[in-house]
């Protein structure tokens, strides 16, 4: 019994360390389920989480699918805020299935999550804009759920 106290301790001492800060920014947006999603529509989110001065650290987008997609890539855009405000757009191919139409993301069921994180390091401030949009070759993509975000902080 008189151990009790100290592992209470140390069970809040751990909990404690594993939170990961203010310097993280995670966010999903639902895409049209119905209608799909547009060429020219742009999902845009704004890093209202992170702390009051700009950070340096890995970007990555996230995309959720079933297995209605049809295609086994999905080319995205992402604009975000660079130096001397000028917008930055990157290119981002996610490579969602192989060859053989097998998926590479995890999930269970029909539903799919696959990320790829942009080559090189992004400085992000808080309230900045980062929009995302599809490059495909067609109108209108369908049996995409979700995209997102995640901005992590480099130590």
């Amino acid at each position: 019994m008189n151990r009790f106290p100290l592992v209470l301790i140390l069970l809040i001492l751990c909990l404690g360390a594993c939170n990961p800060g203010h310097n993280e920014f995670n966010n999903f947006e639902d895409l049209p389920a119905d209608e799909g999603w547009a060429y020219g529509d742009t999902i845009f989110f704004v890093t209202d989480t992170l702390d009051s001065v700009p950070a340096t650290g890995t970007l990555e987008v996230a995309v959720r699918h079933n297995n209605t997609y049809l295609y086994r890539n999905l080319w995205l855009e992402i604009s975000y805020p660079g130096p001397d405000s000028v917008t930055r757009r990157d290119t981002v191919n996610l490579e969602l299935a192989d060859v053989y139409g097998r998926w590479h993301g995890h999930g269970f069921g029909a539903s799919y999550q696959f990320a790829a994180p942009i080559g090189h390091p992004v400085t992000l401030a808080p309230g900045s804009r980062v929009g995302v949009s599809h490059i495909m070759r067609v109108d209108t993509l369908t049996g995409l759920e979700q995209i997102g975000i995640k901005f992590q902080k480099t130590p």
